[in-house]
């Protein structure tokens, strides 16, 4: 159990892989057991790549070369591929010309070689109780090597004479897979690996595209990323699309509340500096850009944007209640709402603390997600307090501006000016 130890499962594992590896006659792969688990395909490592081509030999090839330059890549680690070219294989390759000089056709020989070593019923016994199957086939002693092939015959339809099998064809003994695997209708070979101390899922898939180009993989072999790395390239490929979608809600909502186009970006220029934050906090901290550190920078787009919605609001109900100029309305919503906006960001901080700090069994996961609301919180807080009032200002400004050059504008451009 986790309460009862100091290292991690990586860190177990680490230890015992250079003891198994000395022992022989054994390949051992060992990986952390998760409790949920991306795509049904069963490997050696956490992460799969897999390779696809019609033509199973070229496959075979580079099978093996990519399994090769992979393992040498130090962001991966523990490279290993479902390809087991291992057993010997007999091939049967008939010489036609020989074979229609004596006029005796392929499918005679497969007869021939179906009488031998196949389960070819030629008669049934039956008896009072029961039936019997008559199967015919050669001594079981000789289907134990190919050197039975050179006691069998073929008869030709020419002369009526039995001709030696090896006159009729050859053996061609080569190494073949024990198993082809398939993903769709091509044959397929996933290759797997983990990564190395240190690296990021990122920065492997980049590695492996590289180490494809470099090895000058042929157009007819196709290689796709399965389970949990499939899983990770598609989030990164709808997260912008998430990311923006959530901003445009959000100048959407801040847009009717203040029936303003221009106040909404003053509020929302306080997000980038949360960002920045967050990824700050993540790469001080060793920590990858995972999942959850996405989701915390998600958060962050609600938790930051209240700070100058705290400033913006004040300092429009003073325009409009006091007279004040927008410098001094600005002025006075920061001098007046710097607490609560410090006791709302703290509260935000402190609560964000314990999944920042947390161990225990399941802390790798919720440790990336209070890296990264942390520093979020702390440089947005330390900038906003002073770059809101400065674009407040400013797009307060192009709005007067814009108000001028077109008198006769849009109502929510009327309304921004007085």
């Amino acid at each position: 159990p986790f309460a009862q130890r100091k290292d991690s499962a990586a860190q177990v594992l680490n230890r015992l892989k250079p003891q198994l590896a000395k022992v022989m006659g054994i390949s051992l792969s060992m990986q952390v057991r998760q409790d949920i688990q991306v795509g049904g395909r069963i490997s050696a490592a956490q992460y799969q790549y897999t390779l696809q081509d019609p033509n199973i030999n070229e496959l075979n090839h580079w099978a093996g070369v990519l399994t090769a330059r992979l393992s040498k890549l130090p962001q991966l680690a523990d490279v290993t591929s479902d390809q087991q070219a291992a057993a010997t294989s007999a091939t049967l390759v008939i010489d036609r010309s020989t074979a229609s000089r004596f006029g005796i056709t392929a499918q005679a020989i497969d007869d021939t070689l179906y009488d031998a070593f196949g389960q070819r019923q030629i008669a049934t016994l039956f008896t009072q109780l029961n039936q019997y199957h008559v199967v015919e086939e050669v001594d079981p002693r000789f289907q134990l090597t190919t050197d039975a092939l050179a006691h069998l015959y073929v008869r030709s339809p020419l002369t009526n004479e039995l001709v030696p099998l090896n006159t009729l064809a050859r053996i061609e003994n080569n190494v073949s897979p024990i198993s082809i695997n398939h993903q769709g209708l091509f044959p397929a070979v996933t290759i797997s690996f983990n990564l190395a101390p240190g690296q990021s899922l990122g920065n492997a898939v980049t590695a492996i595209h590289q180490a494809e180009l470099a090895a000058g993989r042929p157009d007819s072999l196709t290689g796709s990323f399965q389970g949990t790395a499939q899983a990770f390239q598609a989030s990164l490929a709808s997260e912008p699309y998430l990311i923006a979608a959530a901003l445009v809600v959000v100048y959407l909502i801040l847009g009717i509340l203040y029936e303003s186009a221009i106040h909404p970006l003053t509020i929302i220029s306080t997000l980038p500096s949360a960002g920045v934050g967050a990824l700050l906090a993540l790469m001080l901290c060793g920590q990858d850009l995972s999942i959850m550190g996405m989701i915390g920078i998600i958060l962050l787009i609600g938790i930051v944007k209240k700070n100058a919605i705290m400033m913006i609001d004040f300092a429009l109900v003073a325009e409009r209640e006091q007279g004040l100029s927008p410098r001094e309305a600005i002025r006075q919503a920061c001098v007046l709402r710097f607490r609560p906006i410090m006791m709302t960001t703290l509260a935000a901080l402190f609560g964000a603390l314990p999944l920042a700090l947390g161990h225990g069994a399941g802390a790798e996961l919720r440790v990336p997600l209070g890296i990264a609301i942390v520093g979020g919180l702390i440089v947005s807080q330390m900038l906003t307090l002073f770059t809101t009032p400065v674009v407040h200002l400013w797009f307060d400004r192009l709005s007067h501006w814009l108000a001028d050059r077109h008198p006769t504008g849009s109502v929510i451009e009327q309304q921004t000016v007085s």
